[in-house]
């Protein structure tokens, strides 16, 4: 949340002039505006909380609609249950061929990543020890004998 903002949840002159001003016309606007300035900068986890616990809600009645679909008769036509049911099958199979090659890309992607670190290391490496030979070359850093 931006600091320098007018209206924001702290003691600011400008938040407690309407908290004032919200008392004075309507206590439960005071109220609110004295919610605000204690708790507001909670507004936005709480926020996040209840968007995800609707969307949980709502993800629970779509799972028990579509399963009783599936188990129950559906449309009243055995024809076209069958044809839905094959289909269905058919669709969760094809997620399950996608979501296996996702998992296939995302490796192939990982297996990429770690040549190419690889090799940026051992370049690193090389520069490293070219660099020390010559400095060596040049003496000024002096050769430790053990």
């Amino acid at each position: 949340m931006t600091q320098t903002a007018l209206i924001r949840p702290a003691w600011t002159p400008a938040t407690i002039a309407l908290m004032v001003l919200g008392f004075m016309v309507f206590w439960p606007l005071g109220l609110a505006m004295l919610a605000y300035i204690i708790w507001g900068d909670r507004l936005e986890a709480f926020k996040a909380d209840v968007n995800r616990a609707t969307d949980d809600f709502a993800c629970s009645f779509r799972k028990k609609s579509d399963h009783g679909m599936r188990t129950s008769g559906g449309s009243g036509n055995a024809a076209f249950d069958d044809w839905r049911a094959t289909e269905m099958t058919r669709l969760d199979e094809e997620r399950k061929k996608l979501d296996d090659m996702r998992r296939e890309f995302d490796q192939h992607m990982r297996d990429l990543r770690m040549a190419r670190d690889r090799t940026e290391f051992e370049q690193f490496m090389a520069n490293r020890q070219a660099s020390q030979d010559k400095a060596r070359k040049s003496g000024s850093v002096p050769e430790i004998d053990g």
